[in-house]
């Protein structure tokens, strides 16, 4: 019972790393550039998602960069909206590699984002850096909690992912004008992604909580991130987009 429940420890524990190095770089940096990021920050960021997600960075960029640009509508990657919530949540990891391995998407909405010679050699080499986390698992903590933590981890991660597309887009509070939606409990999964609808009405904004109780817990990386000249933001405050004004706050059960 001890060794299932530190592999689940470890396994929760290594989705929250991958959570919030996919919210800080991924998302609030590279795709919105609400923050820029010293060479070293980036090294660090980058190498935490490729051992832990395999993730190559041109290709989520691009798929959620034209997620903004026709959000909820047929061309959305991923629209609970046109597909239903439930097909989201169960299909979005293939809705996700049907739009990152379309190279007209890449060329179209990630074209800042060249491959260097480390993605040609090592970044983009997706299964190597899983392999290699895994590895990393089997060392430190042995078979036993290796193979229980990295079950653990890739259905945290898949799903949580998947939640934010998926019932970030249907369920919750919509306090702007934008059809996605705010779920604190969310938030908290998701290292700050919960707050989809405020983050859709400021997307240059590097703080996803908009109010005094909203509790973004990416926020709380970023800023000692700035602290150590690491990290610098684009906007010390929330900068709405156009039309982004507030409302009633409505909810969806």
């Amino acid at each position: 019972m001890t060794t299932i429940l530190l592999a689940v420890l470890v396994g929760i524990a290594a989705t929250t790393l991958a959570n919030l190095c996919t919210t800080v770089y991924l998302h609030r940096g590279l795709s919105h550039r609400a923050i820029q990021f010293s060479r070293p920050a980036h090294a660090g960021f980058k190498t935490v998602l490729w051992l832990s997600t395999g993730i190559k960075v041109r290709e989520w960029v691009a798929v959620h960069r034209k997620h903004h640009a026709f959000t909820d509508t047929p061309d959305d990657p991923h629209s609970p909206a046109v597909s239903g919530w439930l097909t989201v949540q169960v299909k979005n990891l293939s809705m996700y590699r049907a739009a990152a391995h379309d190279e007209e998407n890449i060329r179209r909405y990630a074209k800042d984002l060249a491959p260097t010679r480390w993605d040609r050699w090592l970044f983009d080499r997706q299964w190597l850096g899983l392999a290699l986390g895994f590895t990393l698992l089997l060392v430190v903590f042995g078979w036993q909690i290796a193979l229980i933590a990295a079950f653990v981890h890739i259905n945290y991660y898949l799903g949580g992912s998947a939640a934010v597309n998926a019932i970030g887009h249907h369920f919750g509070r919509r306090p702007y004008r934008n059809s996605a939606t705010n779920l604190q409990w969310l938030a908290f999964l998701t290292a700050g992604e919960g707050f989809h609808n405020n983050h859709h009405a400021a997307p240059t904004s590097a703080r996803f909580a908009h109010r005094r109780h909203q509790i973004d817990p990416g926020w709380f990386v970023i800023k000692p991130l700035t602290w150590l000249r690491l990290a610098r933001l684009r906007f010390d405050d929330i900068v709405l987009a156009p039309g982004q004004l507030p409302e009633p706050v409505t909810a969806n059960a």
